[in-house]
């Protein structure tokens, strides 16, 4: 009988599982071998074995290594120590099988050979290794041009999707503003100073493909303010026998009913366009993006772990998103001063905004409010006016 019954269950799913991959490397790797065990234990006393053991991490930076300890290592004394190391993954996550290769031998060699690509937060994850290797381990990546990720209160490590790279909807460099990010925002990146972490997230373009709008603190997302390029040819040719029923898969679908087809002609009204995208990505031959492009910064997403799950709402509805980004990094500069200042402890900037009021944020950083920023339909209807109380 295997000394792992419960474990062994979910290799018989029909989906690859974690437990056979961990079944591999333990035939070489005894941490490997331990953590079965500790995993078949915590399934039979259903609750976890791990604890939280202290800070570690390599000399220099407070952030990239997350600390793991087993509260049973006199049954399991391979993962008795089992840290986590983020390595700072390149923009898009384009490796070449060099680098992966490089990555795959450096943690057979000090840790367990485990890897996640990626986490959330888009690191290359590097999962099960002991505090001596730790200062080995960043020597090693460091002398290779690699770096640590973000953990932590902290700017998380930038991530984006490929961007122009190899998507024709792409508005702005993604990856170049990622690479620009990351690299101007080193120490905040590798000294947590924060109330609490700090994502940035980069699409480019409106169908989101990295999630930003649910999984960051700052959504960049491509966006255009002129009209959507239109090829009447290319909707005649969608048109022609049915290939796409533009009334119903198309108008009907528009979320804010901007466009009307009367059999021969689609007719958008640009001003009530909302960005969906569902148009386009039904259409790609005949419709496209406008040609005045640009971003949209939208604030506040997180999960929901001290308060509930929040999406980012926007903060500016059009920027120029152009290097050297100065006008963007002005922004989150007086962002981070008045979260700082306001912000309690682990509270993520979006639980702040909810906290004080958007109003009153907006106001602290120096932006004028627009309608895009609404984030919601008037639910309070005690609405009071400053220019009123000024007059009296």
């Amino acid at each position: 009988m295997s000394d792992t019954p419960m474990i062994d269950q979910l290799e018989t799913g029909p989906w690859p599982s974690f437990i056979k991959d961990i079944k591999r490397m333990a035939a070489k790797n005894a941490m490997c071998k331990d953590l079965l065990g500790l995993l078949e234990m915590s399934y039979k006393d259903k609750k976890t074995h791990w604890k939280h053991g202290g800070i570690v991490g390599v000399r220099g930076y407070g952030g990239g290594i997350i600390g793991r300890y087993s509260d049973s290592p006199e049954k399991f004394p391979n993962v008795s120590h089992f840290h986590t190391v983020r390595v700072n993954q390149p923009s898009a996550w384009f490796y070449n099988t060099g680098a992966l290769r490089y990555l795959c031998d450096l943690w057979e060699k000090h840790g367990s050979g485990l890897t996640n690509l990626h986490g959330s937060t888009g690191d290359f994850i590097m999962l099960g290794t002991t505090t001596d290797h730790l200062e080995d381990i960043f020597t090693d990546l460091s002398e290779h041009g690699w770096d640590l990720g973000g953990s932590g209160s902290d700017v998380r490590t930038p991530s984006c999707c490929n961007g122009m790279a190899r998507c024709e909807f792409a508005c702005y460099d993604t990856m170049n503003l990622c690479y620009d990010l990351t690299n101007e925002y080193q120490d905040e990146l590798h000294r947590p100073a924060f109330p609490y972490k700090f994502k940035f997230k980069m699409s480019g373009c409106p169908n989101d493909c990295v999630a930003s709008i649910a999984r960051s603190d700052c959504s960049i997302i491509g966006t255009w303010r002129d009209d959507i390029q239109q090829d009447n040819a290319a909707i005649t040719e969608y048109a022609k026998g049915g290939k796409v029923d533009i009334a119903n898969d198309v108008v009907a679908k528009c979320p804010t009913g901007c466009m009307s087809w009367d059999g021969s002609k689609l007719s958008i009204d640009n001003k009530n366009c909302n960005r969906c995208m569902h148009c386009i990505n039904v259409m790609p031959k005949a419709l496209r993006p406008g040609k005045d492009k640009g971003a949209m910064i939208l604030l506040g997403a997180k999960a929901p772990i001290v308060q509930g799950a929040l999406l980012s709402s926007v903060l500016v509805p059009f920027i120029k998103m152009e290097p050297p980004y100065e006008e963007f990094k002005d922004l989150i500069r007086r962002i981070w001063e008045f979260w700082d200042e306001h912000g309690e402890n682990r509270e993520r900037i979006g639980e702040m905004i909810v906290r004080i009021g958007k109003g009153n944020f907006v106001e602290e950083v120096g932006l004028e409010p627009t309608p895009a920023m609404i984030k919601e339909p008037r639910s309070n209807p005690y609405i009071f006016y400053e220019e009123y109380f000024d007059e009296e």
